[in-house]
């Protein structure tokens, strides 16, 4: 059984407990807060665009790799066998586009 708290205790107790729920109220008033409210969804933006940049980042660092290690060989030289008609495949297309532009001009 528990022993009878004193009137002192209670109001010792009631007084807490108003401090905890002030604290309380005060937190729910700074996270409704609207400016609150705008930082952290810029936040959570920022967020996910550094996620979207870092994984556009991994995969053109992949692709680049990938171009590299069929371009280059090993110790480092060219491999023309496979860069030239990569090349002309570029040059034809640019050929293309200008041709294309020229005539819509004309």
């Amino acid at each position: 059984m528990s022993e009878a708290r004193t009137p002192a205790q209670i109001e010792a107790d009631i007084a807490r407990r108003r401090q905890d729920l002030a604290v309380t109220l005060d937190e729910i008033g700074v996270r409704l807060h609207p400016q609150t409210i705008i930082g952290d969804a810029k936040a959570k933006a920022a967020a996910a665009v550094d996620r979207t940049a870092g994984r556009a980042y991994v995969a053109a660092n992949r692709a680049m790799t990938e171009v590299r290690f069929r371009l280059v060989s090993e110790d480092g030289s060219p491999r023309l066998e496979r860069i030239v008609p990569v090349a002309m495949v570029g040059v034809a297309v640019v050929g293309l586009l200008a041709l294309r532009a020229k005539r819509r001009r004309s």
